[in-house]
């Protein structure tokens, strides 16, 4: 057990940063077309063929899931992952042309500091390409990928994930990059509000306050609330065999993470969306106490990487630039 989206058989990951941009992408393939789902609750997203992903649509299967820094510029980057799965033959077979299905979200990080004067040529394309030819590497964590250039309410934020296995045998996983216009913490921290979810101290191992003041509860926002730098993006990956409609179900539940997470979650200038992909390594059906054990645990995963992202981050190295929770409290 890696503790780590790569417990689940049938998948692999790639990051790929710009430092002097401060952004980065994060792509994850499948080994074989997989089934998938996604489900938005924040009211500022941005997306890229999600649409297909509905469950009256044509193709039920994707190649890849890409999460991005960028805002609407880092769309691009799941053509770049596209263009990598396309030399190797994959995609959506349509006579004799393949075309790959990469849905994609994005994430705001455009006000970190790094130079995003990129011109004419926004650089989430090379980016998207670096990071689907890296996917089989070591996963980074929290400043690494997505979740370079990510930030939450006074802090760093980063890319997280967390695996477990359901009683059940199977494995849910989640990998995220954490953007949020709210706080991962108890009033001033150092305590995390996934702490009941922790798992092998995998985020400091502090557990609750000894008391939750009232104050904490007061909400501490990243910056001006009416600014749309926000964003937390996520994957729920699973070797269950699941049809589209109980993939839906478990992006859905997933977002009961977040909301366990942050505080607050799904606002309106946030676009929080998470996608559930079914590897299906696990064959045999699954029926409906099933799918709620794996709805629940999509939820506990997805706290959990909330967490560990804003854990493992590293402050960029600009001036004014947000401090990690390493740097406040270690």
């Amino acid at each position: 057990m890696q503790n780590s989206i790569l417990d689940v058989a049938g998948l692999k990951v790639g990051s790929a940063e710009d430092p002097q941009i401060a952004t980065g992408v994060t792509a994850l393939l499948f080994d074989e077309p997989a089934i998938a789902a996604v489900s938005t609750l924040g009211g500022a997203p941005g997306t890229r063929d999600t649409t297909l992903l509905d469950l009256e649509m044509t193709v039920a299967h994707v190649d890849a899931l890409v999460l991005s820094g960028g805002s609407a510029f880092g769309l691009d980057a799941a053509g770049g992952v596209q263009a990598v799965l396309r030399e190797q033959g994959r995609g959506f077979r349509i006579g004799d042309v393949t075309v790959p299905i990469v849905p994609q979200v994005i994430l705001f990080d455009l006000l970190n500091g790094g130079d995003k004067q990129w011109g004419r040529t926004p650089p989430f394309f090379r980016l998207g390409m670096e990071a689907a030819d890296r996917a089989g590497e070591p996963l980074r964590l929290g400043s690494a990928g997505a979740g370079y250039g990510a930030t939450v309410a006074g802090l760093k934020g980063g890319l997280g994930t967390a695996s477990t296995k359901t009683a059940s045998g199977h494995w849910v996983a989640a990998l995220v990059a954490v953007n949020a216009v709210g706080s991962p913490l108890i009033g001033d921290g150092p305590h995390f509000w996934a702490a009941p979810y922790e798992q092998a101290h995998e985020f400091g191992g502090l557990g609750w306050p000894q008391t939750i003041p009232p104050t904490a509860l007061t909400p501490r926002l990243k910056g001006a609330a009416s600014e749309a730098a926000n964003t937390t993006i996520g994957i729920i990956a699973t070797d269950a065999t699941l049809d589209p409609q109980q993939a839906k179900r478990v992006a859905l539940a997933a977002h009961d993470g977040y909301a366990r997470a942050l505080r607050p979650a799904h606002t309106p200038l946030d676009g929080d969306t998470i996608f559930c992909a079914a590897t299906g390594r696990q064959s045999g059906s699954v029926d409906v106490a099933t799918l709620t054990q794996l709805a629940l645990t999509a939820a506990d995963v997805m706290a959990r990487a909330v967490a560990r992202g804003v854990y493992e981050a590293t402050a960029l190295p600009f001036p004014g630039a947000l401090p990690a929770w390493r740097d406040r409290f270690r």
